[in-house]
């Protein structure tokens, strides 16, 4: 018996040892499965990256006070601050 020939006979009784017919193991279709998960995942993090590149930043504050002193320079009234009059409680509401 040649030492290849061994070191099969040897493996093959090892590996028949180890795993009965009670045992079950998620062979080549669990790793397929795990794999295909695996891509899919990579495929849908690309797209939510690229959908995201395409939300444009929320304007700057700076702008916001830029538009206001704009119109209040031009005569017209603004219609809203950009300190948060959004949140405002009228005057006779408040409990100071």
């Amino acid at each position: 018996m040649t030492a290849a020939a061994a070191a099969a006979l040897a493996s093959t009784v090892l590996a028949k040892g180890s795993v009965s017919d009670n045992n079950v193991t998620p062979g080549v279709l669990g790793f397929l499965v795990v794999a295909g998960m695996g891509i899919a995942l990579y495929f849908l993090l690309r797209s939510l990256s690229r959908q995201l590149k395409k939300i444009p930043p929320p304007p700057a504050d700076d702008a916001v006070d830029d538009a206001v002193d704009d119109a209040v320079d031009d005569g017209a009234a603004p219609a809203a601050s950009a300190q948060g009059t959004r949140f405002s409680v009228p005057p006779g509401d408040r409990r100071d």
